[in-house]
C-alpha cells in the first residue's frame, strides 16, 4: 500500500468513496432511527454536504491535510486531519476505506500516517470522533486498538 499526499486529481474519487462509505449509515442507520422529518432536517442533502466538505479538506495553509492510500494504482482510502499549532492539538475529521480494502489494515495505516504528520507539526493530542451505532462499531474498534480513549457523547433528536 502506498500512502501519498492528496492531489486535486483525487477529488472526484474521494467524494465518490466518501458517499459510498457513509451511504449505509445515512440510509440504513440514521434515517430509520430518527424518521424522515429529522433525517431531512439534519442530513437531507448528505451527498451534497460531502461534495462540499471533501473539497475543503486539503488546505495546507490552514493546517488541513489529506493523505490517500493506493493499492495497485487504485484509491483504497483516505484520511483527513488538521492541526491547531497553538493548542498543539490535532484531529482526524474523515477516514474512508473502500469496501474491498476494509479489514486489511488500510484504516490503521492511514491513521498512523496522520498521527505521524500531526506529531511532526507539533501536535501532542489527537481527537477522532465516530458514532455509537452499529455502523460505526468497526471505527470504534480501530480507534481503541490505536490507543484512543473513548468518551461517550449522546445526541438526542425529536420532531417538534
Amino acid at each position: 500500500m502506498l500512502i501519498r499526499p492528496f492531489t486535486p486529481h483525487d477529488l472526484a474519487r474521494l467524494v465518490e468513496l466518501t458517499i459510498d462509505t457513509f451511504r449505509p449509515y445515512f440510509e440504513e442507520s440514521f434515517r430509520p432511527a430518527v424518521g424522515d422529518v429529522i433525517f431531512t432536517n439534519q442530513h437531507g442533502d448528505w451527498r451534497g454536504d460531502y461534495r462540499t466538505q471533501v473539497a475543503e479538506l486539503h488546505v495546507p495553509g490552514e493546517h488541513k491535510h489529506v493523505a490517500v492510500a493506493e493499492v495497485d494504482g487504485d484509491i483504497a482510502g483516505y484520511v483527513a486531519w488538521s492541526v491547531d499549532p497553538a493548542r498543539r492539538n490535532g484531529g482526524i475529521s474523515h477516514l474512508a476505506v473502500a469496501a474491498g480494502q476494509r479489514r486489511t489494515g488500510a484504516g490503521r495505516e492511514l491513521c498512523e500516517h496522520a498521527f505521524a504528520a500531526m506529531r511532526t507539526a507539533g501536535a501532542e493530542v489527537v481527537e477522532i470522533g465516530t458514532g455509537g451505532d452499529a455502523f460505526h462499531a468497526p471505527a470504534r474498534s480501530l480507534y481503541e486498538s490505536l490507543g484512543c480513549t473513548p468518551f461517550p457523547v449522546t445526541y438526542y433528536y425529536r420532531e417538534l
